[in-house]
């Protein structure tokens, strides 16, 4: 559970709702600690590949929750990167292909409830913006402010396509958009921590609007107190 005195801002949602770059944007406005879950469970993904540990195999996946170290630093402009054991993994975890493995690692109930902790872990002062499926539902149920982001399948996909051609990668809109249909699927019909809002969440749908909206709109969502006196 959360610390009650260290605020919370959680940011739930589908792939492509806008919640990383919204998340790190929050972040470095209100100076708190981020946690892009996703990034999270990308890394496990990675160290199992590198492993060549199956995405199945529970116990294995298990045992590399305990020793993972994983850093989440936000530069000025608030991107995010990704170290794994003080090593840059950022490109590595964002390809297509780590993205499928680690929504398989996501629908594993065991798993999921180990990665708790390391969740947890970025629970401090001065607050946290936590960024993922199911921070407002479970993993920080008692967060001062819940947003869940959304936006069109569409909508999703075409950010997908963009971003890949902006790195230099070539994409398939078609692929792309059965791709986000299927994650979605496979997220909102899991045993465990189906990708839902929480019963007191805002909703935002994201469709249309700039990153600047979408920020200052949560922000308008947060009690003064909490974001002056932290």
């Amino acid at each position: 559970m959360s610390k009650p005195e260290v605020p919370v801002l959680a940011l739930d949602g589908p792939s492509g709702a806008g919640k990383g770059t919204v998340a790190g944007l929050l972040s470095k406005r209100l100076n708190w600690h981020l946690l892009d879950s996703g990034a999270i469970y990308r890394v496990l993904a990675l160290i199992a590949e590198r492993a060549a540990i199956a995405m199945g195999d529970v116990a294995s996946l298990i045992d590399i929750t305990r020793s993972m170290a994983v850093t989440l630093p936000v530069d000025a402009q608030g991107r995010s990167r990704v170290l794994l054991d003080g090593v840059d993994v950022t490109a590595s975890i964002r390809s297509e292909a780590c993205g499928e493995r680690a929504s398989e690692v996501a629908a594993l109930p065991t798993v999921r409830r180990a990665l708790l902790r390391c969740q947890r872990e970025f629970h401090k002062p001065p607050g946290l913006v936590a960024d993922g499926r199911d921070m407002g539902t479970v993993v920080f149920p008692d967060a001062i402010v819940k947003i869940y982001l959304t936006a069109s399948a569409q909508e999703r996909a075409y950010r997908r396509y963009k971003q890949l051609m902006e790195q230099g990668i070539s994409g398939n809109l078609t692929a792309l958009l059965q791709d986000i249909n299927a994650r979605d699927g496979r997220d909102r019909t899991r045993a465990v921590s189906p990708l839902i809002p929480a019963t007191d969440a805002i909703i935002v749908d994201t469709t249309g609007k700039s990153v600047e909206a979408v920020v200052d709109l949560v922000l308008s969502q947060m009690p003064r107190h909490v974001i002056f006196s932290h």
